[in-house]
């Protein structure tokens, strides 16, 4: 929804072939202060944009990579109880549409193909995570996530400005998701600018037309 248009599943997402071309250029324009800051696993993200890689925060911050070449960084997270990811699982087998994904350190059910259960489903994941010190239940684009507590894409912002390719600069932070909204307070609070695709863009094609734009000025 950001620099990709959405799909009807995670796994039917289409990336331009000219994204990785252009957000190389506007790296090299920024001496390396680029990063992607994404809900998906930065295995994910390399293969999208393969072969670039770019410092990258995964699964809304929970995995770090601060530079390019650097290494992937995971803190110590609780354990998803595999009684949650087998309910998810049985509750999309059962009902049309929807989708259970697995992540390392949490999950998510996907209803973009059946609005109609988002309520229910949010309901029914509230109740399995229940007052769950360790772990919380987020709304996101027609789906719900269950990720642990204390880490989000803005706390991935303030530690990728903590870089040398980033320290001294100016964040901007462009985001399409209620995830995104951390990190958009973080570019802000540290003096930058946090933008929401629809309102600055209209959508993930106009956010490509500026990075393309940016391209060719570098």
């Amino acid at each position: 929804g950001t620099l990709v248009d959405l799909a009807l599943r995670p796994d039917l997402v289409a990336v331009p072939h000219d994204l990785g071309r252009d957000l190389a250029a506007v790296a090299g324009r920024l001496d390396g202060a680029l990063a992607i800051v994404s809900g998906r696993t930065i295995t994910e993200i390399d293969a999208f944009l393969a072969p670039l890689r770019l410092a990258t925060a995964g699964e809304h911050g929970l995995a770090l990579r601060l530079a390019p070449s650097g290494p992937s960084l995971r803190g110590a997270m609780p354990a998803l109880p595999g009684a949650w990811r087998d309910a998810a699982a049985a509750w999309a087998a059962k009902t049309p549409g929807v989708i259970a994904e697995q992540k390392p350190a949490g999950m998510v059910l996907h209803y973009r193909m059946a609005p109609e259960t988002g309520p229910m489903l949010g309901a029914a994941l509230a109740e399995l995570v229940g007052g769950a010190p360790a772990f919380e239940l987020m709304a996101a684009s027609a789906a719900w996530e269950v990720r642990p507590r204390g880490t989000d894409k803005g706390t991935a912002v303030a530690a990728l400005m903590q870089e040398a390719a980033f320290a001294g600069r100016r964040p901007l932070f462009i985001g399409d998701d209620l995830t995104d909204e951390d990190g958009i307070a973080a570019a802000r609070a540290l003096g930058g600018q946090g933008f929401r695709v629809a309102a600055s863009f209209g959508d993930a094609a106009g956010v490509r037309r500026w990075l393309a734009e940016l391209a060719k000025a570098a």
